[in-house]
Formats: structure tokens, sequence, C-alpha cells
């Protein structure tokens, strides 16, 4: 119901787009939000936007960077990830969740998909 894509390898100050689309009980009208984990580490908040796409929200140490999006149709979110860091290596989720956007916890998501792995090199 959550299909995560877009995750591979880049080098230092890249740029990769992760793909999240929604089907079934997921549907277009959800916060979106994306989620990552390195190795190691809790997964952490990255990004989320609102079921209309007016609203969106950033960790602080990606703010500049990662821009998120709604495709036309809501049902596909877009993570673009440009001026990548060797820290931003791990395995990205995107989820769903009722209400709203501007909630950081993994916990207030219920719904979620299978990660995408992205790798920066140095």
């Amino acid at each position: 119901q959550l299909q995560a894509s877009g995750g591979g390898l880049a080098q230092t100050g890249g740029s990769l787009r992760l793909s999240c689309a929604t089907s079934g009980r997921v549907g277009s009208t959800l916060t979106m939000g994306w989620f990552r984990q390195a190795p190691g580490k809790e997964r952490e908040f990255v990004a989320s936007i609102s079921w209309r796409g007016s609203s969106t929200y950033y960790t602080d140490s990606v703010k500049g960077r990662f821009t998120i999006s709604r495709g036309n149709a809501k049902n596909t979110v877009y993570l673009q990830l440009d001026s990548l860091k060797p820290d931003d290596t791990a395995i990205y989720y995107c989820a769903a969740r009722n209400g709203e956007a501007s909630l950081y916890y993994p916990r207030q998501y219920p719904y979620w998909g299978p990660g995408t792995l992205v790798t920066v090199s140095s």
C-alpha cells in the first residue's frame, strides 16, 4: 500500500529522487512523511507534507537540501535529495497518517512501506 523507490548510490554533493506511491486503503488524502534510519541509530523524521501539498515540514539537518512534494494525483510523494552528505546514508521510509502534518515521531504514522537504501560515498 506504500511503495518507496529511487534509492541508490550517490557521491557527496550529488542528488537522488525518492518516490512513494500509495494505493488501496492508503489513499491520496493523507499526510505523507519520510523517515530514515541509519545503521545503529533510531528512525528519525526527515520531512512531511499535508495531503493538499500546501504545508511542508523538514528536520533541520535537511532544510535547504531536500524537497518533499506531491504529484498531481496526490497519491505519489517525492523526496528530492540534493547536496547529499555521507551522513544522509540510511534506509529511507515513507509513511502516512490522517490529519496534522507537523508531527515528527514514527509512532504517529500508522502506515509504512518498505524502505529504500540511500548510500552517499565520500
